[in-house]
């Protein structure tokens, strides 16, 4: 008898467990809108001045170079000799023939 009440028991609790249970959403609360400016607040103090920095050291002037020397001239070539009854005439290269 023990079975028998023990096998209703089992299959009750496996059908329960197995209902669909809502999930529990939270909803935020809806977000602050801001109000109007308020009036304008009073200036602040001014400032203290920064203090002035030391001038800087005045440089030195170095010394003059001297000047070069002059180069020497080179020696003078042969003169050439005159040409011969030789004409050479230079033909511009022909034109590229056009893609296709």
């Amino acid at each position: 008898m023990n079975h028998s009440i023990l096998i209703p028991a089992f299959l009750a609790m496996l059908s329960l467990s197995a209902c669909d249970k809502p999930t529990v959403v939270n909803v935020p609360p809806p977000a602050a809108v801001p109000g109007p400016a308020g009036p304008a607040g009073t200036p602040g103090s001014q400032g203290a001045t920064g203090s002035q920095g030391e001038p800087g050291s005045q440089g030195v002037t170095g010394s003059q170079g001297e000047t070069g020397y002059t180069g020497s001239e080179g020696s003078q070539g042969e003169t050439g000799k005159t040409g011969g009854d030789t004409t050479v005439i230079v033909m511009p290269p022909a034109p590229a023939e056009p893609a296709k």
